[in-house]
């Protein structure tokens, strides 16, 4: 297989065949791979008028600066056949140990973020079983190691790449200043990481001399990383793909994809049913109900929804991807808003704007690169557009266009520059209003990344 890794590009996988299984035939009982990326971003971002940062200005994991270097990950794993148990039987395991946010989240030094069993007995309906990448967006599904960009998508990044509210209802930060006088990262669970624990079934198959058709269906906890569920709720995932494949195999393999997903579940969150509305008394509020925040424990369940679908292709050195997304409920807001935006009385369908829990986002991203031939260069382009809390009065619009070019040393190690030129704006409010008065001022980051990946 390769372990997806030493594909220069990689746009034309299965991912469902390469990260879910092992080759046929294959009797290779483990194989230890694993691969590091180093970077350095950054941000030319102006504050708001009082001098503070919200996250879109500030370097991650840490938000703490507006240029950092950091060795963002670091993952070594094995993979392989269940040998002499069972040829059919597959196995996968990856150990995360670099700064991000699945291991910055309470200053883990490492984190599994894959632990899962393929059984490959029937034919039609292979399932896969533990902790591993749930079926859905290209860009959260297909190997990091081999993405074509140093940052994600608005849409990606904000809608897709979940963080999970703490268990009990925690404040919103102001913008800090810098260096903060308190951390904007208030969550204390680590990003779901495009992850889930739980049951898949899934398959592929050959139609006529050229198409391939793809689909799975996958069950999990809804709660990312954490091999436990945090309640009863279950998270479903369904995935189809239809590609006329040109050539080639494996990740370098030339093709034309269509695909489409969803996923739906709920949340558990402590983020508004101990608060002070409409002057009822709640503990701890105090005579006809001033809005303030209660001591008392009390979650409740919010739906979160998600669906998209897209086309890539990828023939003769070209390549070109474009995926529309969008989601109802749990809409986060940044890591300065801990508890998705949502402050006292905003807790139920119609309460106050800015309610991120039942709000609704929608973006899309067009994305090109071209491989100079008979050279290690590639050139990349993408074009990025969020709109979060689309139709409320706090909507926000984020824009970014990036330039993008990556040189290959060799197959295993690739250098990758990326300038953004990235807006903000909310369309309701004018220039240094309402949320203008924060996302004004969001401007370009330059990002400079080296992947190296090895194997035995």
């Amino acid at each position: 297989m390769g372990l997806l890794a030493l594909s220069a590009n990689a746009l034309g996988a299965n991912w469902l065949t390469l990260q879910g299984t092992e080759p046929e035939g294959a009797e290779q009982l483990g194989k230890v791979w694993g691969f590091v990326q180093v970077q350095y971003q950054d941000d030319s971002s102006d504050p708001n008028g009082a001098g503070g940062y919200i996250p879109p200005k500030l370097i991650g994991p840490n938000l703490e600066t507006q240029s950092a270097f950091n060795v963002n990950r670091a993952r070594i794993g094995v993979r392989g056949v269940a040998m002499p148990i069972d040829q059919k039987i597959n196995y996968f395991l990856l150990l995360e140990m670099g700064n991000n946010g699945i291991t910055a989240p309470g200053d883990s030094f490492a984190k599994a973020t894959d632990a899962s069993v393929t059984l490959n007995h029937l034919d039609g309906a292979r399932f896969r079983l533990g902790l591993f990448k749930f079926p859905g967006s290209e860009e959260g599904l297909q190997a990091i190691h081999v993405f074509d960009y140093i940052n994600f998508t608005w849409v990606t990044n904000q809608m897709l790449l979940e963080r999970f509210p703490n268990a009990n209802y925690t404040p919103n930060n102001a913008p800090q200043p810098l260096p903060p006088g308190s951390p904007l990262n208030g969550f204390e669970e680590s990003v779901g990481a495009f992850r889930d624990v739980g049951v898949q079934m899934f398959d592929w198959f050959n139609v006529g001399n050229d198409w391939e058709l793809s689909y799975a269906i996958m069950v999990g906890n809804g709660n990312g990383l954490n091999f436990g569920d945090n309640d009863d709720n279950k998270d479903t995932y369904l995935y189809a793909s239809a590609e006329k494949v040109f050539g080639g195999s494996g990740p370098r393999r030339q093709g034309l994809k269509f695909f489409a997903w969803s996923q739906s579940g709920k949340r558990t969150a402590d983020l508004s049913a101990d608060t002070c509305i409409n002057g009822n008394v709640f503990p701890a509020c105090g005579a006809g109900g001033s809005g303030r925040i209660s001591t008392v424990y009390d979650p409740v369940e919010y739906d979160r929804d998600r669906m998209g679908f897209g086309v890539k292709y990828l023939r003769n050195g070209w390549r070109a991807t474009a995926e529309y997304m969008s989601g109802e409920g749990m809409i986060f807001q940044a890591p300065h808003n801990a508890s998705f935006g949502i402050g006292p009385g905003q807790g139920i369908p119609g309460s106050p704007a800015g309610n991120g829990a039942f709000a609704e986002a929608n973006g899309y991203y067009i994305e090109g690169g071209y491989r100079i031939p008979k050279t290690k260069w590639e050139i990349d382009l993408r074009y990025d557009q969020y709109n979060r809390l689309d139709g409320d009065q706090f909507e926000i619009e984020f824009k970014r266009t990036t330039f993008g070019v990556q040189y290959f040393f060799n197959p295993r190690v690739r250098l990758a520059v990326n300038y953004e030129a990235r807006s903000g704006n909310a369309p309701n409010f004018g220039p240094g209003a309402g949320p203008n008065g924060n996302v004004d001022g969001i401007d370009d980051r330059i990002a400079v990344q080296l992947t190296a990946i090895w194997s035995q």
